[in-house]
């Protein structure tokens, strides 16, 4: 009687064994990829009420049990997963112990301003918001970068634009000390192969100078002239009269109508009105504007005009540019008067 007894128990056992190790490996019940976010904390109990919550399983309920009986409870990772459709809770609890959580992405655009890449940022729910309302002017300082005073402390220019993987959670402050890091090092980089005779006398200078050349073109084959432009002028102290550097000035103001009166206006930034360089970049320059920057093209050009094709039209005397500006003006008002095809 009781070897009957005992061989039911094994049987029943058994069965039970079988069972569960069915039920952990059997596909989960979605119809599209999902999401699952496990908070900090979050236990196994937690983990059985969202996958509850989803309908993604059924006897949710042994979840916890069978974590525990695995010595899986408290090893649960906390973070944003993917969840495929078909995949098996075995397969998915094996992610969630090892923490192989979604990797996003987020990018900073070559030539944007720390105005917009701050907006960005604290509008995207994916981070932990801790830096409030930021202002580019004291965004160093409150991300506890000593920088020396001679390379300017306002935090225009100094994030250097990529893209940057990062998990959900993670805090808005950690992804702009890792771009202004990575600025820095592009920076020390392009500054120590510099070319000789240069009008520029720290690393910060050529920021700014890179920054310029960032916003006044996107061609490849032109940023080392316009570098050149802008290092040839300010060497015989010349005016950089760069629109770029008013429209930055002007800020929220400018309504995309660049004018006389605001060429005139007598904001920091205006390069009509003052001699040298601006008093900070006026964009986030990348790799290739810093290049340009520390390697004008040594030709003998101090003007250039827009053709109007995103490429520009160089010239070494003021006569040669003022028959290019002639000629590419007097082009555009034909292309604006031009009937619609």
């Amino acid at each position: 009687m009781a070897g009957g007894l005992l061989g039911a128990f094994v049987l029943a056992a058994a069965a039970a064994v079988w069972w569960v190790d069915r039920w952990w490996t059997a596909p989960l019940t979605l119809a599209s990829p999902a999401v699952l976010v496990l908070e900090s904390g979050d236990t196994a109990v937690d983990l059985a009420d969202k996958i509850e919550a989803a309908g993604w399983l059924e006897h949710p309920r042994l979840v916890p049990w069978v974590m525990r009986f695995r010595g899986d409870a408290e090893r649960l990772q906390a973070g944003e997963y993917r969840v495929a459709a078909g995949e098996t809770l075995d397969g998915l609890m094996a992610r969630l112990l090892v923490g192989d959580v979604v990797v996003h992405s987020f990018r900073i655009v070559e030539g944007s301003r720390i105005a917009d890449l701050l907006n960005t940022l604290g509008t995207d729910g994916r981070f932990t918001h801790t830096l409030g309302a930021a202002r580019p002017e004291t965004l160093l300082a409150d991300l506890g970068s000593e920088m020396a005073p001679e390379l300017g402390a306002h935090g225009e220019g100094w994030f250097f634009p990529d893209t940057y993987s990062f998990t959900a959670g993670d805090e808005d402050r950690a992804l702009l000390l890792r771009a202004h890091a990575k600025m820095r090092m592009e920076l020390e980089a392009a500054w120590a192969g510099r070319a000789p005779d240069l009008p520029y006398g720290n690393p910060y200078e050529a920021l700014i100078a890179a920054s310029l050349v960032e916003k006044e073109t996107s061609r490849a084959e032109d940023r080392a002239h316009v570098s050149q432009v802008f290092a040839a002028r300010l060497k015989r102290n010349m005016r950089l009269q760069a629109d770029p550097t008013v429209i930055y000035g002007l800020g929220e103001t400018f309504d995309g109508n660049l004018t006389r009166a605001h060429l005139r206006q007598p904001t920091p930034y205006n390069t009509y009105v003052h001699k040298g360089l601006p008093p900070t970049p006026i964009a986030l320059p990348g790799r290739a504007a810093l290049a340009a920057a520390l390697h004008p093209s040594g030709a003998e050009y101090l003007y250039f005009v827009a053709r109007g094709d995103g490429s520009s039209e160089f010239s070494a005397t003021l006569d040669a540019h003022n028959r290019a500006v002639r000629k590419f003006q007097l082009n555009r008002r034909r292309a604006r008067a031009a009937p619609d095809s």
